[in-house]
């Protein structure tokens, strides 16, 4: 029964991660506290994945197993011995056993290869554009320290990784007054330096995995855009509000919100229909944070989120 009982536990944790990422996804808090934001949901996505993978496990193992992986091992030993249907015992329990634990095998190797697969066309896409740059990137007085590259729309965003780099367009040149240029070029560093693309990926990786998922698809949304807050907020620690917002609202009226390439984070990123407009009214009247009372309660959510599910799976019955 503990099996039984654990596997409840485990399920009650996906599906409730699952609605909790709805809930969250419509909430307003989030853009007052990103970083707490961020956090919730990654403990929503790990967590409800270990949740679903170890739910069709526990089901799986046989009753008498004192461990997933002891359950796991005594199903692979019984296998090679060809007695995993043993003559006089029902075959339809044990075939609903086997069929649940290969369903969350098969569910977590599907999860590992979709991100292994993300991260994999990233890197390829990233080797490109620095060849590219190699090749088409120069320097300019005007942005010390950055590519510049001759494309006549305004484009800004940054490549992360070991070589990282900050490309601006000559369009963007154009158009930005210097003190917005200042802003943006600060608003990418903060990318850089916090590596907001390893936040992302994981999201990118669900959403590639479960392309039909309505919850995916909005919480890859949903972080793309709070890390762009995120940048701003950094951001706005060294350059004025106003030249980050009029640079943003440029940047809006230009029409370059795709203007990244894969693999890299651009200051216009993230821009759904009213998201450019959300960051600049956040920039420009700036609301409190949510009271540290809370966000103490939500670190304490996602651990809790994260570590039941581990508990439940690595500790012996």
């Amino acid at each position: 029964m503990t099996g039984l009982a654990d596997a409840a536990l485990l399920s009650a944790v996906a599906i409730g991660s699952v609605r909790g990422s709805s809930a969250l996804g419509a909430a307003r808090w989030p853009r007052r506290s990103p970083r707490a934001a961020i956090l919730l949901w990654q403990a929503l996505g790990l967590g409800g994945g270990l949740a679903a993978i170890g739910a069709l496990i526990e089901l799986g193992v046989p009753p008498g197993a004192t461990s997933v992986a002891n359950g796991i091992t005594q199903v692979a030993a019984a296998a090679a011995d060809g007695r995993l249907f043993p003559v006089g015992q029902p075959v339809l329990p044990i075939f609903l056993r086997l069929a649940s634990l290969i369903m969350g095998l098969a569910l977590l190797a599907r999860l590992c290869s979709v991100l292994v697969t993300s991260s994999a066309v990233v890197i390829r896409a990233r080797r490109r554009q620095r060849a590219l740059l190699a090749l088409l990137g120069r320097g300019d007085p005007k942005a010390p320290g950055v590519l510049v590259v001759d494309y006549p729309a305004a484009a800004a965003y940054c490549l992360p990784g070991l070589r990282s780099r900050i490309v601006v367009s000559v369009g963007a040149l154009d158009l930005l007054r210097p003190a917005e240029l200042a802003a943006v070029l600060a608003h990418e560093r903060a990318h850089l330096r916090e590596r907001h693309d390893l936040v992302v990926l994981p999201f990118t990786a669900l959403r590639r995995a479960f392309g039909w998922s309505r919850v995916c698809a909005d919480a890859h949304k949903s972080v793309a855009l709070l890390i762009e807050m995120l940048a701003d907020d950094r951001a706005l620690r060294a350059r004025p509000a106003r030249a980050l917002a009029g640079a943003l609202a440029r940047f809006g009226t230009a029409g370059c919100a795709e203007s990244a390439p894969a693999g890299a984070l651009a200051v216009s990123g993230a821009a759904r229909e009213g998201d450019m407009a959300a960051r600049v009214t956040r920039i420009m009247t700036p609301v409190p944070p949510i009271a540290l009372a809370v966000r103490v309660a939500v670190v304490c959510s996602a651990t809790l989120i994260v570590v039941v599910p581990i508990a439940l799976l690595v500790l012996p019955n």
